[in-house]
């Protein structure tokens, strides 16, 4: 393994480190994990009851069923890590393995790109892959796209060139069971990168249509008779899940719901923020439309480029729809930059300034993706305020913690795993009523939402901490421990500009250590800075008559 493997495999886990929570669209696949782990997979009746009574997805199912597929595997791979190092770093080993998985694919995808087209393009689409932030910081979030991510990109790793006519047929062959399997299992949505690319294939006559349709027969089969028993044994009844969603969201149009975009989002939106490089778009255009390239570049771009072009027509619109398609685009832009490398010592002195432009092009976009990592990791107020109340409540107590949060607690960093440190089965029994936590307490934490019960009195007396964004909506006596601020924009201070307005109540978590950074910088820049800007999210209270008894 060389310096530009490591660099692959190193940077998703430095970027799960620094920014260790997560959000409600990475929920399902880790709070499953989670009750895998925790509960195992009950086979003694009654199992639906058991089903029931201990895992999360029958009591927050989303919008539409989700395969339990990834999360059997990824909860099977981290079992033994998490025995070795203990269940409070489970939720980061998990992410780890995870990011690993997908690591590893791009790795497999360097080496073909270093065996169709040379050692140097390989290495240029390692730093401009890596260069960029966001596929690096997705590599370990539990969104079902990321489980496929990793598939899709080891199908395009196959359907590169290969060294004899035999292996490119049979890794072609391999290319299309995996994007079935990808499809048929994860997402719905890389049918359209699977047409597009068996098409490409039939017209380009490295596939015969028996075989396409044989080998499409197969997987579709193979797949349906993995994602099927395991997912209907989970959800308890006859289950292909992403035939659920495909029917939900491209059949009834409810994806809809969450928003849509104009046709070309993706095109010039999405594109530019998930290449970054500035350059990286010209030079794509150069590799695709330059005469000593094109013939190389067309076979990897037709697929990707149809697939973007057909998902546009999809109204609702996300970034992370079109990762797939990023590690052969980046592979365009990296053989440009090498096209033009090879050619710097040339009198020309075109390409000796092209060449000084990629450089800095590469720089600044590291720059900008170190910033956006920093920033990135300030927009979970959920996952900090648990670290506060930890915090707060540290181990004087063996008593239960019985603690509410709301909806944007769980959306920003509340899980299964951040809430349960000790790995405890506290759904199976009532035994955390007595010490089985030994000297750490446990908590217990109430979700619920939108209900009438918040207008109850005797519904937050029941609680010993609440974790609100509106402090308001907690009837009764209750204290301030502090607020969790987040990420709300940048903001430039000018010399003479007073610090911004101190805040109702202390300032806890990430955004105290940017308060004291930004009042050191002011005084070493004369009064200057240029940094995020933190608003109250989270506020943690605690009952009245628990600050009595400490009192």
């Amino acid at each position: 393994m060389d310096l530009f493997d490591t660099l692959i495999y190193a940077l998703p886990l430095a970027h799960i480190v620094l920014s260790p929570h997560t959000k409600v669209e990475e929920s399902f696949n880790l709070q499953a994990t989670h009750d895998i782990l925790t509960y195992g997979t009950p086979t003694s009746s009654p199992i639906h009851a058991r089903f029931v009574q201990t895992y999360d997805h029958f009591s927050f199912p989303g919008a539409v069923p989700r395969t339990f597929v990834g999360s059997v595997v990824l909860a099977g791979l981290s079992q033994p890590v998490i025995a070795l190092v203990g269940f409070p770093h489970a939720q980061l080993v998990v992410r780890a393995v995870l990011a690993l998985f997908n690591a590893s694919c791009l790795v497999v995808f360097r080496n073909a790109v270093r065996g169709a087209y040379g050692r140097g393009a390989a290495r240029w689409w390692t730093v401009l892959l890596m260069s960029q932030f966001h596929v690096v910081y997705y590599l370990g979030r539990t969104l079902p796209n990321m489980f496929a991510f990793g598939l899709t990109t080891l199908a395009m790793a196959f359907l590169l060139p290969k060294k004899t006519p035999l292996l490119s047929s049979m890794r072609q062959r391999q290319a299309l069971s995996i994007l079935t399997f990808s499809g048929v299992v994860f997402r719905a949505e890389i049918a359209l990168l699977l047409i597009a690319t068996s098409l490409h294939l039939l017209l380009t006559k490295n596939i015969s249509l028996r075989a396409l349709l044989a080998v499409g027969t197969t997987s579709l089969l193979g797949s349906l008779l993995i994602s099927v028993p395991i997912d209907s044994y989970f959800w308890q009844k006859p289950l292909w899940p992403e035939l659920w969603g495909f029917y939900y969201n491209a059949i009834r149009g409810e994806s809809s719901n969450w928003g849509t975009s104009p046709w070309h989002y993706y095109l010039s939106s999405a594109l530019p923020r998930l290449l970054l490089n500035p350059l990286a778009l010209p030079l794509i255009a150069y590799s695709l439309f330059h005469p000593s390239l094109t013939r190389q570049t067309r076979p990897i771009l037709i697929p990707s480029l149809f697939y973007i072009a057909i998902y546009s027509i999809q109204p609702h619109k996300e970034t992370r729809f079109i990762f797939y398609t990023i590690p052969t685009l980046t592979l365009a832009a990296a053989l440009s930059a090498n096209f033009i490398f090879q050619r710097i010592s040339k009198p020309a002195t075109l390409y000796k300034l092209c060449s000084l432009a990629i450089i800095l092009s590469v720089v600044a976009t590291l720059g900008a993706s170190t910033a956006m990592l920093l920033l990135s990791s300030l927009n979970y107020p959920g996952g900090d305020a648990l670290t506060q109340l930890y915090r707060h409540v540290g181990n004087h107590t063996v008593a239960p913690i019985t603690a509410h949060a709301d909806v944007l607690t769980c959306m920003t960093g509340l899980t299964l795993f951040n809430q349960n440190k000790q790995g405890l089965p506290l759904a199976l029994s009532e035994s955390w009523k007595v010490d089985v936590g030994g000297n750490k307490p446990i908590y217990l934490f109430d979700k619920t939402e939108k209900s009438e019960k918040l207008g109850w009195p005797v519904f937050w007396q029941q609680f010993d901490y609440v974790l609100l964004e509106d402090t308001a909506l907690a009837l009764g006596e209750w204290e301030v421990v502090g607020a969790v601020h987040g990420y709300s924009g940048l903001e430039i201070l000018r010399p003479g500009q007073p610090e911004p307005i101190e805040a109702q109540y202390k300032v806890l978590g990430l955004a105290s250590h940017i308060v004291s950074l930004r009042q050191r910088a002011r005084k070493y820049t004369g009064g200057w800075w240029v940094g995020p800007r933190m608003s109250p999210r989270i506020h943690i209270m605690k009952q009245k008559h628990l600050v009595q008894v400490t009192k």
